[in-house]
């Protein structure tokens, strides 16, 4: 398989056309930014430590059901994707108040819910991803309802499966990001699953060890990473 053009540029990831029209190249980057972009760094080889965590968590999911767009990591930054038509949404899936849940909600960092909490984002970002639910999805068309119901039911099995996956290395899944598009008439699970897009504290200390990291300028990022790179590969 051969790369060929770029064809987009995100935050963290690069997509490249490749000579085959079904599969792309998605490349991924140590740039790190937060709040909308205001923040920007570099996280020193968090391209390759997010390439093996999010490679090994889509090849668990596909050996429970869950379809992804993963193919194959052919080299330490590249990961070859299905093409896939991007459903503008993106679902946040959360087991504990932090971030902005703790904040909009006026609650300590660190409470437990009552209930797992899915929220919906509109992806745009010029707009910032604001936050929509089920009637603006129908009502700007960015998904039939049934696709937002899939949405729904896949996150939820998706948070079963790596939530028992982390807790088994020593990890809380606190709360995390899911993005998904359409594949020859198939949803499938798309982007990454990272500490880019996680928030994962350690099981017994509570010490974060995702991007929070970086946001809240507590240090050893690159540490983190490669730690929870170690666990999810064990």
């Amino acid at each position: 398989m051969k790369r060929l053009e770029k064809l987009y540029e995100g935050k963290a990831k690069i997509l490249y056309a490749t000579d085959n029209p079904d599969l792309l190249i998605q490349y991924f980057k140590d740039e790190a930014t937060a709040f909308d972009g205001k923040k920007k760094g570099i996280i020193k080889e968090k391209g390759i430590l997010n390439n093996k965590i999010s490679s090994r968590i889509f090849q668990y999911l596909e050996d429970k059901g869950i379809p992804t767009h993963f193919v194959e990591r052919p080299s330490d930054r590249e990961m070859a994707v299905k093409k896939m038509q991007i459903i503008p949404i993106e679902v946040v899936v959360r087991n504990i108040a932090a971030g902005s849940l703790a904040k909009r909600m006026g609650v300590e960092e660190g409470t437990p819910l009552k209930k797992t909490i899915l929220e919906f984002y509109y992806k745009s970002d010029p707009l910032g991803d604001p936050m929509i639910n089920d009637y603006h999805i129908e009502a700007f068309g960015l998904a039939q309802k049934f696709e937002a119901d899939v949405l729904k039911e896949m996150a939820l099995e998706i948070n079963g499966y790596l939530s028992k996956f982390f807790d088994e290395r020593g990890i809380t899944l606190v709360d995390f990001k899911l993005e998904f598009g359409r594949h020859k008439g198939q949803i499938l699970l798309g982007d990454e699953i990272t500490p880019d897009g996680c928030r994962l504290w350690d099981k017994q200390t509570k010490e974060k060890m995702d991007k929070d990291r970086f946001r809240r300028d507590m240090g050893k990022i690159e540490e983190a990473y490669q730690e929870v790179c170690r666990k999810v590969l064990e």
